[in-house]
């Protein structure tokens, strides 16, 4: 695996990285402003995207999303620098994920890897709610993950 970065850097990148997530997150019709984008290529094809967006400097809040097509993606590289950049580059304190109660395999996911879940009712309309999973720079630190071998 392979990773790509977006940005003000790479505008096209930018863009293609955030239309690959967005379409794949239902609900995520009108995609992503003001972000920055991680690519996972492998054998030279996009194969996951995460986009970091809703950045709160004051706070050190940022929000991501993440989308893949592949199920080998999070390997401990792609983790250390999916994380690296809001808690290291940009000084974030705290990652804010959004996923429907509906999800299944995303909820286990980010459960599975330590992030705190709040549930919300309604908030993604009124039969649905969404599950604010967060995950502090302390949280990050600590996992097995951010060690380096």
């Amino acid at each position: 695996m392979k990773i790509a970065w977006g940005g003000a850097v790479n505008p096209d990148a930018n863009q293609a990285i955030a239309d690959f997530v967005a379409s794949h997150i239902a609900g995520c019709e009108r995609g992503f402003a003001d972000f920055t984008t991680m690519g996972v290529l492998a054998n030279d094809a996009l194969v996951a995207g995460v986009v970091f967006h809703n950045y709160v400097p004051e706070t050190g809040v940022i929000e991501l999303s993440a989308a893949s097509s592949s199920k080998r993606w999070l390997t401990r590289p792609v983790l250390r620098a999916m994380f690296g950049y809001p808690f290291d580059e940009i000084g974030c304190q705290m990652v804010v994920l959004r996923v429907s109660e509906r999800n299944a395999v995303m909820i286990a996911i980010a459960e599975r890897f330590g992030f705190s879940p709040h549930r919300i009712p309604r908030l993604r309309g009124r039969a649905e709610a969404e599950i604010i999973f967060t995950f502090t720079d302390n949280d990050w630190r600590a996992h097995p993950a951010a060690k380096q071998r």
